[in-house]
């Protein structure tokens, strides 16, 4: 399928620099997802900064090289080195260097040095209905879902030649007839107590991303008022799970006041009703250390730990010190007002290990322990953890994970069906 170009958009593409090299890209992207035009977008988010070898690297530097610049705002995901926290990142030479020079490369692009997984925590929100070109998958999936803005999931390194271009391809869920609900998800048989967990949101969007895969779902009978991080939370999971990019639940997110919106008036194609076995199932899946004894580290925020949810970790604390390295990943604008609060030298007094610009799945931070056991409330570090760092995973709430980090051995409560 052709993609027919505007006169602007051919005159770019046209050129030798940079930004002729960032519109053909798109352009050839939406000529291979079988979009016939570009769409202009409002702002980026970049997933294309964490080092994974030295062609992103290159890839970044030639961009610099021959003068292009992102014609939106673009905010950055997670790097591969902490330059703002105070963990130590065991990347060595010359893939450190290299890691270094790929994130001064994006800057230097003008994106924002954001280094964050969650950048709508971090201010870049857009207005529903706005195009953007958004990577990293919880990002993408809560900036669609909770948002109503609309994105398709931006990989490397389409992201940052939309954002150089201002241009992406008018094709999937940036189409309004790809995001009405075709599954309905209807939880209602789910308990009061269940809802009222900590971890019911992270096991839910685990069971949620198997169950619709890359479909458009949409919850029914979720009862109580889910905040931010339990939303970030559930579709961090879904995402991990599943490939979602948008999820819709009833009377909570704003393309769902009801079922009939959701679903577009349309009769949904699958129907599922949730059980507490399926959820006790789900739960289970996220623990992959067997009958665990020990645990060698905990590691929270995945996405990156919010404000809030620092106080709720100062609270559970509550002065003790710990037995076993916790790591709490967060973005630079939360580390700061911790700093400015003088909450992260007691934190860090406790033995809490502070990440910033990174994460513990992503760079080698965790001691290398043959066989270590990893603890978490994240459903995504569940996921990702045992392929990406050799751990096995033991999942608990945060306050499972407190506890366990203070007495310096596995405490699990009983989790609520």
């Amino acid at each position: 399928m052709n993609v027919m170009l505007a006169d602007d958009e051919r005159a770019l593409a046209a050129g030798r620099d940079g930004k002729a090299m960032a519109m053909r890209i798109v352009a050839e992207s939406a000529r291979l997802l079988g979009a016939r035009r570009l769409l202009p977008i409002t702002s980026a988010h970049i997933d294309g900064g964490l080092y994974h070898g030295d062609s992103g690297t290159l890839f970044a530097e030639k961009l610099v090289t021959e003068g292009a610049r992102v014609a939106v705002r673009a905010t950055l995901n997670v790097g591969a080195l902490d330059l703002a926290g105070g963990c130590t990142v065991r990347l060595a030479e010359p893939q450190r260097g290299m890691a270094q020079r790929m994130m001064r490369a994006y800057v230097a692009l003008g994106c924002e040095p954001s280094w964050t997984c969650a950048p709508y925590q971090a201010g870049h929100r857009p207005a529903r209905g706005e195009d953007v070109a958004w990577g990293e998958s919880n990002a993408v999936v809560f900036c669609n879902s909770v948002l109503g803005a609309r994105t398709n999931r931006y990989g490397d390194f389409l992201d940052i030649a939309c954002a150089v271009a201002g241009r992406a391809p008018d094709c999937g869920l940036h189409r309004a007839e790809n995001r009405r609900a075709r599954v309905v998800v209807d939880v209602s048989g789910l308990s009061d107590r269940f809802f009222a967990d900590d971890t019911a949101w992270p096991v839910l969007g685990s069971l949620y991303g198997r169950l619709v895969g890359n479909a458009v779902g949409v919850l029914t009978g979720v009862r109580g008022a889910p905040d931010e991080d339990a939303l970030k939370a559930f579709g961090a999971a879904a995402a991990s799970s599943g490939a979602v990019g948008l999820f819709h639940i009833v009377g909570l997110t704003p393309e769902a006041p009801d079922l009939a919106t959701a679903t577009g008036g349309l009769e949904p194609e699958t129907r599922i009703v949730v059980t507490a076995a399926m959820v006790a199932d789900s739960r289970r899946r996220l623990s992959t250390a067997a009958r665990a004894d020990r645990i060698d580290a905990v590691a929270i925020g995945s996405p990156h730990l919010s404000l809030a949810e620092f106080d709720r970790l100062e609270s559970l604390i509550a002065g003790r010190r710990l037995q076993v390295p916790l790591f709490a990943c967060t973005a630079r604008h939360v580390l700061e007002a911790l700093g400015d609060q003088r909450r992260r030298t007691s934190l860090e007094e406790a033995g809490v290990t502070i990440v910033a610009d990174t994460c513990v799945v992503v760079t080698p931070i965790l001691a290398d322990i043959k066989g270590g056991v990893l603890m978490t409330n994240s459903g995504k570090f569940a996921h990702y953890a045992p392929g990406n760092t050799g751990y096995a995973t033991l999942y608990g709430s945060l306050a499972d994970c407190v506890e366990s980090a203070v007495s310096g051995r596995p405490v699990l409560s009983e989790p609520q069906g």
